[in-house]
């Protein structure tokens, strides 16, 4: 049966309005009105959830679909994810779940857990928030790492969410991958319905707090994809830690785009552009030999090869031939 449970971080305001505190959009909403994400919902003066619990896929995939590849390689994982956004990008590739409402399956929280851990009996108990936006299933996933602490949580967000539930949630969460669409403000405004700092805060704060993090690029011809917009995107990584992973994306048009899709030439030429400041670049999306491994910084040695879901990297996350240590968690 599904639960209902009162949102965390909002406020209210009069007799009957509430503000939601979440994200950056602080939706004020009278009472009946749902959010941008759809998640949250004005019930009677009170914040809801209703989103909680509701499940639009779950699935078992390899880590290295996330994509993560400094994250236990090699590992499965389970996934799911809500029926939410709260960015709306016209550009979506998973537009269909993310955009608009489609069926979902009630999953508490423990009957998570169970999965998971019988799931677990031969790897590490982990599980992945993905597919959608997590943050805009806060509490459901507040809730499953109360509940079960040993579970290691991954998000693969698009990082758009306000600094105090993202302080709250970052001691229990082990990994992200955060989605960083642009370097330019204009294109979160023009493209997304959102802004650009805020990403780049969650960012920050994220790798401050000890938490594995590697960025997705998705590469659109005409949009994001000159030699500058590369540069200072890669710039801005190397800013945080030059060792963090970037994953340059092919696009293929979706949802309210027709623009052609990203030629494989082109994310190669992304990936070398980025890799004259960061130590770990990959082309996604394009069936590349190039780009597709990880090679030791210090003496170029290949250590982890995605492709074949394998990692020569030692259990403290050294490289075999040189000993040096390699961003990741092994």
């Amino acid at each position: 049966m599904d639960q209902l449970r009162e949102a965390m971080f909002y406020r209210k305001v009069g007799e009957s309005g509430v503000v939601c505190d979440l994200c950056p959009h602080h939706c004020n909403l009278t009472a009946g009105q749902s959010g941008k994400c759809r998640g949250r919902e004005n019930q009677d003066g009170k914040m809801i959830a209703v989103n909680y619990g509701r499940n639009m896929g779950l699935g078992v995939d390899p880590i290295e679909k996330k994509p993560l590849y400094h994250f236990r390689p090699g590992s499965k994982i389970i996934s799911l994810g809500a029926n939410s956004c709260n960015l709306s990008c016209f550009f979506c590739q998973n537009y269909g779940s993310s955009q608009f409402k489609c069926n979902t399956e009630y999953l508490s929280p423990q009957e998570l857990f169970e999965l998971v851990r019988k799931f677990s009996i031969k790897q590490p108990m982990q599980v992945a928030f993905t597919y959608t936006e997590p943050f805009t299933w806060f509490e459901y996933i507040y809730d499953l790492t109360g509940l079960a602490p040993d579970v290691d949580v991954v998000l693969v967000t698009n990082g758009y969410v306000n600094s105090e539930p993202l302080q709250c949630l970052l001691p229990r969460i082990k990994a992200m991958n955060i989605d960083l669409k642009s370097i330019r403000p204009q294109f979160y405004k023009d493209h997304c319905g959102g802004q650009l700092e805020p990403v780049m805060d969650t960012i920050r704060t994220a790798y401050s707090a000890g938490v594995h993090l590697e960025i997705t690029n998705l590469l659109i011809p005409g949009l994001n994809d000159t030699d500058l917009d590369i540069g200072l995107l890669a710039e801005f990584v190397a800013s945080v830690n030059r060792d963090i992973p970037l994953h340059i994306s092919a696009y293929h048009p979706a949802y309210k785009s027709d623009i052609e899709a990203t030629r494989a030439k082109d994310v190669i030429r992304a990936c070398e552009i980025a890799s004259r400041k960061l130590s770990h670049v990959y082309a996604g999306n394009i069936m590349a030999s190039s780009y597709s491994a990880t090679n030791c910084p210090r003496c170029g040695k290949e250590v982890i090869s995605s492709y074949r879901n394998k990692s020569w990297i030692t259990p403290t996350g050294k490289c075999p031939n040189c000993d040096f240590q390699i961003y990741g968690v092994f």
